[in-house]
């Protein structure tokens, strides 16, 4: 895979559309914080995802 593919943008829309008052979820008006817990959860999710080759062996 080549670094061009690999690489994420900034999800500006997701930032742009935090919720302002929510219980759930806090407010993050750094951007450099943001991208920092949004590539986290990413990750997250992709380690969550179960892996569909999981279930098969190659001999």
């Amino acid at each position: 895979m080549s670094n061009k593919q690999a690489k994420i943008k900034f999800p500006v829309w997701r930032f742009l559309n935090q919720p302002l008052f929510s219980s759930k979820t806090k407010l993050v008006l750094n951007p450099y914080k943001f991208w920092y817990l949004y590539r986290i959860e990413l990750l997250e999710r992709c380690l969550a995802k179960k892996c569909e080759s999981e279930g098969r062996h190659y001999n």
